[in-house]
């Protein structure tokens, strides 16, 4: 049986919650996770921290944030209490709020975090999902609130975009998960201590949760590299995928700016289907995708692209579609994943029938290439994208309009 853990508030209680929100806007700190380090010694120097420290003291913090996993400068033993004062009267350590979380009885947690409000907006909400595997764990990270890519069969392409995510809420999603699955070492190990890879839970992270990556091109960027920083949370480049949707201008630059592993979300073999199921297709069609895939930077039978492939009933699914698709990638060293589709409520696909992917995979297979079929995960909580907020937003609402009804009270602008 799934578990689920509500961890919202009363209405009342949002309420409140959410005017001291907009009362304490002005008086948010900097946070120092997402900075790079040389942007780290910069903020140091701006609050007085002297010039000959502040290397020194970017080394401590980073090894705090990213090896140890604090939340709290008051946990940083080896920093004296008079720099710890100075850190938490200039600068934050604000994980989100845990607004849900759900446990499927595979072991998938799925958690819909909230975010602070930044400027004139207002707190936002994504999900993360950890999958567990055989020798690793897969971590799916959002990069933005919504999406405008408007996949018809994806279900946040039914939630409008927001806003991008920060580089630092893209790394606070990973510093959570670790944190809340015990994936840090604490502050009381030996001094330069980490988990071994080996014993990790989170081993590799995919930018497949909510939000187009390339559409949000610095703040992921800027999140990766510290993610893959040999000093910090030291996740190797081959352990990250990018996926993307095909916006082809950005996915040469993604290979030589942050180098990490490619994953295209393709679903089709003809661009009057791929116009349907992945609209972006309009702009970027699929010769311009096939062509830029072709000239991926470190392109090799090592560092393979990765080809999603969601299966539709009757859409996508024929053995001529496979056929079809080993021509379309014909010369590109790749793997495909054929992902059985995840239902989602109103929804108008259905997912294959498993013998039917089973041949749609053999085809892929003779011809050489690896096809996967990525096992369903966390059907018991709707682990599809975008299924959680959405819900919780419904159940927030319906709190909301009870309230407004019985107080007689109009809240609508808060």
């Amino acid at each position: 049986m799934a578990i689920s853990y509500n961890h919202s508030m009363s209405a009342c209680q949002k309420i409140k919650t959410d005017q001291a929100m907009v009362r304490d806007r002005l008086k948010q700190s900097q946070s120092l996770i997402g900075l790079s380090h040389d942007e780290m010694v910069q903020a140091l120097r701006s609050i007085g921290v002297p010039e000959h420290q502040t290397r020194m003291r970017v080394r401590q913090l980073w090894h705090w944030f990213y090896v140890r996993g604090v939340s709290s400068f008051d946990e940083m033993f080896n920093i004296s209490k008079p720099m710890r004062e100075m850190l938490k009267d200039n600068f934050s350590i604000a994980y989100p709020e845990i607004v849900e979380e759900q446990i499927s009885k595979d072991g998938t947690y799925k958690w819909l975090l909230r975010f602070p409000a930044r400027g004139a907006g207002k707190p936002v909400e994504i999900e993360t999902v950890y999958i567990p595997g055989e020798g690793r764990g897969t971590l799916c990270v959002s990069s933005q609130v919504g999406c405008t890519l408007t996949c018809s069969f994806c279900y946040t392409g039914t939630q409008k975009l927001v806003r991008n995510l920060t580089a630092e809420e893209i790394l606070l999603q990973l510093l959570f998960a670790r944190n809340r699955l015990g994936d840090f070492p604490g502050k009381d190990k030996p001094d330069h201590s980490s988990l071994s890879e080996e014993r990790r839970k989170i081993t590799n992270i995919v930018m497949m949760g909510m939000g187009e990556p390339l559409y949000n091109f610095e703040a992921v960027k800027k999140a990766l590299l510290i993610a893959s920083d040999g000093d910090g949370l030291s996740l190797s480049k081959r352990r990250i995928t990018l996926s993307t949707s095909g916006v082809v201008p950005e996915i040469i630059r993604a290979g030589e700016e942050i180098g990490v592993m490619l994953a295209v979300s393709l679903h089709a073999v003809c661009d009057s289907l791929r116009d349907v199921l992945v609209p972006i297709n309009k702009k970027y069609p699929l010769s311009m995708l096939m062509e830029a895939c072709r000239n991926y930077p470190g392109l090799s039978n090592a560092k393979r692209i990765t080809f999603e492939y969601v299966m539709l009933k009757d859409v996508n699914d024929s053995l001529d579609d496979a056929k079809k698709l080993i021509k379309l990638l014909k010369g590109i060293p790749a793997k495909i994943n054929l992902i059985p589709f995840n239902p989602w409520p109103g929804s108008h696909y259905e997912c294959s029938d498993w013998e039917q992917i089973e041949r749609f995979a053999d085809v892929i297979n003779r011809a050489g290439y690896a096809s996967p079929i990525r096992m369903p995960r966390g059907r018991d909580i709707l682990a599809a994208c975008g299924n959680l907020k959405s819900t919780s937003e419904r159940l927030r609402k319906s709190e909301r309009l009870q309230l407004e009804s019985m107080m007689g009270d109009d809240l609508s602008s808060i």
